[in-house]
């Protein structure tokens, strides 16, 4: 028993994964079944052909909150991802808080992110079997216990596994993008994009809310440096895989959204609850909808695959940094990965995935429980640590560095507030809480800021 403790004690995550698995982990984890289930919403939300200006706005940021990423992953490649960032960006002390933050929302936000997945990829079959709520329900909680047998494993397995997934979300956007070209009408949104647009504050506000769901579909770019330790070459892989990840997913995202606003009204867009499944009737039938809508799932179960397997880091390298609950820090003895965590994330995620009806109903809150501890303050850590200790000591190096930082964090700052009222304040609420917690925690630790002096 004692050797057995021994060995976990000593045992690490091993660099296993390439740049062309990291990347098929980011692709997966960003397109989900997230474009399919928020493309009719954001077209509702914005009200016109112009509604292709979200999906480029949230490109836009992606690449901007990348080159954060980028500059603190390369730098710190190590399991966990932000929390590592804040608390080496906060420096000792408030550090410990940021990054104590961070896991605490992690436990909210990461099921919440897994189980909407979940649900999506139940409401999409529905359109090839009709099913009632409680069906529903069993088949989304099905979906993660499946995804947590599959992960419970050796990470090269896992690379290998990505891949697999991976291309079946290449050859499910290769289908729907190339539909819309041999429709043969595939420009005219594109000329029509400023049909009847006024550029004003009212538009600015509904870019914003638009942009909130279009960023729901983009999220999972930064998933590789949760897997910090586990990237070959890290140094130059990390941002390599977040850039080639947005770049792609962008491309697909904007072709995709072009080839069914070529073929669809308008209205029947934003009317649609399986869009892209009535999309793919309308060219080629009921059969191909259903082959489509089938690639769709297998869409969605990738999705929930990449994002479960990155949370999972996060809980083991806070615990294994000894900034929460030790017990998340054991790998599996013979497997060397972090079972635990992936055991209560999966848990989590199963009772939401059970309790919530629709992927509408979380989206907005996965974005106000985290833009500002994570988003907005791992900006402001980066530019903290880069006064600090120099910018010579960042790794990888953005352009006309702290701009992209402000830019990005005023935006965050913009989609946090269009996300309404309530969850805004369900998003400081968790804050709060995690705060009241951190400080009952350190109190009884007689830790920063009860350490005796």
């Amino acid at each position: 028993m004692v050797l057995l403790r021994s060995a976990m004690t000593k045992a690490n995550l091993e660099r296993k994964i390439s740049l062309l698995q990291a990347t098929a982990i980011n692709m997966t984890d960003m397109v989900g079944i997230g474009p399919f289930i928020v493309l009719s919403s954001v077209a509702g939300i914005m009200n016109g052909p112009w509604f292709l200006y979200a999906w480029v706005a949230g490109a836009a940021l992606s690449f901007i909150d990348a080159m954060v990423w980028s500059e603190l992953g390369s730098t710190f490649p190590l399991a966990g991802g932000s929390f590592n960032f804040l608390k080496e960006g906060y420096g000792p002390k408030w550090g410990k808080l940021m990054s104590f933050l961070f896991v605490w929302q992690t436990m909210i936000q990461a099921p919440l992110v897994i189980a909407s997945a979940a649900i999506g990829f139940s409401q999409y079959l529905n359109f090839i079997v009709h099913m009632n709520t409680i069906e529903s329900k069993m088949v989304s909680g099905a979906v993660v216990v499946l995804i947590v047998l599959l992960l419970y494993r050796k990470i090269e397995a896992i690379g290998n596994i990505s891949l697999l997934l991976w291309l079946g979300v290449l050859i499910t956007m290769s289908c729907i993008i190339f539909g819309g070209i041999a429709h043969g009408n595939f420009m005219a949104p594109v000329m029509q994009i400023n049909d009847g647009l006024s550029p004003n504050l009212a538009f600015a506000g509904l870019l914003m809310a638009a942009s909130s769901k279009t960023m729901y579909s983009y999220l999972g770019y930064y998933n590789v440096c949760h897997l910090g330790g586990e990237i070959t070459d890290p140094q130059r892989n990390i941002s390599r895989s977040m850039f080639i990840s947005v770049a792609g997913i962008a491309a697909f995202y904007l072709l995709m959204n072009i080839s069914v606003a070529s073929v669809l009204p308008f209205n029947t867009i934003t009317d649609s609850n399986f869009v892209i499944s009535d999309y793919i009737s309308v060219l080629a039938g009921n059969t191909a909808a259903n082959i489509v809508t089938a690639l769709i799932l297998w869409v969605a179960f990738a999705s929930v695959f990449s994002a479960t397997l990155g949370y999972s880091r996060i809980p083991y390298a806070a615990a294994k940094d000894g900034a929460f609950f030790s017990v998340f820090a054991k790998l599996h003895p013979t497997k060397n990965f972090p079972y635990v965590s992936l055991l209560v994330l999966g848990g989590v995620a199963f009772i939401f995935s059970v309790f919530f009806d629709r992927v509408s109903d979380v989206i907005s809150a996965i974005l106000a429980v985290r833009i500002l501890v994570q988003f907005v303050g791992q900006g402001i850590g980066l530019i903290l640590l880069s006064y600090r200790k120099g910018r010579d000591f960042i790794k990888w190096k953005m352009p006309l560095f702290p701009l992209p930082v402000i830019v990005g964090g005023v935006t965050w700052l913009a989609i946090f507030y269009s996300t309404g009222l309530q969850m805004m304040l369900s998003g400081l609420i968790v804050i709060a809480l995690g705060v009241i917690v951190y400080l009952v925690k350190s109190m009884l630790a007689k830790e920063w800021p009860f350490e005796k002096k």
